[in-house]
């Protein structure tokens, strides 16, 4: 049984790389590193961490985030660009679509329900 409370922390967790598909790419070659630390009834939490790049994005479900490290620019389609830095806390509901842009090496933490 695990833990009732586990602290947020790639330490012993075995990360997952990977990096958007070819069709949702728009510049650069990031490359995404994720630590799930609780996958649980559709509801998922952990760490990612992006290197520079564009690409595409939709969201079929709802993530809470927290940026820890960098900067990136999110932009919705037909609305302005959002810069995130370190600090800020965004909620990303279903149906949103746009692009993720990567301008320095990104780290957030992350909660998300399917």
């Amino acid at each position: 049984m695990p833990a009732t409370i586990a602290q947020v922390t790639a330490n012993g967790v075995t990360p997952e790389i990977s990096r958007p598909s070819a069709e949702r790419l728009i510049s650069g070659d990031p490359v995404f590193t994720t630590w799930n630390i609780e996958d649980a009834d559709g509801l998922y939490a952990g760490i990612w961490q992006s290197t520079p790049g564009k690409w595409r994005v939709h969201y079929d479900e709802w993530e809470y985030f927290s940026l820890t490290a960098g900067r990136s620019i999110i932009t919705p389609d037909g609305d302005a660009p959002i810069m995130l830095t370190t600090g800020d806390s965004y909620i990303i509901r279903p149906g949103f679509t746009g692009t993720w842009e990567v301008v320095e090496t990104t780290i957030k933490d992350y909660v998300i329900r399917l």
